[in-house]
């Protein structure tokens, strides 16, 4: 299983003045440029920190689960939470060759702790013998700072100081 992060988080988005904020930090300072860079730093290691102890993506960004196989026939658990949609589905054969899977043959189970792509009918598509199937989806809180949960925002502010 490969999990991959095909969009990142915008510097705009994270909370730098929150953070310059929170450090009690003087602001229009002519280095304030550099320490916002390095706030910036802090931000994104702690971001990471708490959700790879969570499983829950933040800021909404898209991802990739790699598989060489379902784990069930008819459901696959996604390794990120909260998911707020599917984009994709492929199927790759052992020669490279691609095939996307028609979106009426699977569904999103939405679930805020463990969310599942699942077959709508007995089974998902097989996955070729040597090959692999992607899916590709959005997960996070939100598209803005705002939209995390104020536990986990004040998370990562404490581990960011």
């Amino acid at each position: 299983m490969d999990l991959i992060e095909t969009s990142s988080v915008n510097d705009g988005l994270l909370p730098v003045a929150a953070l310059r904020a929170h450090l009690r930090l003087g602001t229009g300072f002519a280095d304030e440029a550099t320490g916002d860079a390095l706030l910036l730093q802090y931000l994104r290691a702690a971001i990471a920190t708490v959700e790879s102890r969570t499983g829950k993506a933040l800021i909404a960004r898209g991802f990739r689960l790699v598989l060489d196989r379902w784990r069930w026939a008819d459901a696959q658990a996604l390794p990120v939470a909260p998911v707020s949609g599917i984009d994709a589905v492929t199927l790759t054969d052992a020669e490279g060759q691609e095939t996307a899977i028609d979106p009426a043959r699977w569904r999103l189970v939405a679930d805020r702790h463990r969310p599942q792509i699942a077959a709508t009918g007995a089974i998902l598509p097989q996955v070729p013998t040597s090959g692999s199937v992607a899916v590709d989806f959005t997960a996070g809180f939100g598209a803005t700072w705002d939209a995390v949960p104020d536990d986990l925002a004040q998370a990562v502010m404490l581990l960011a100081a």
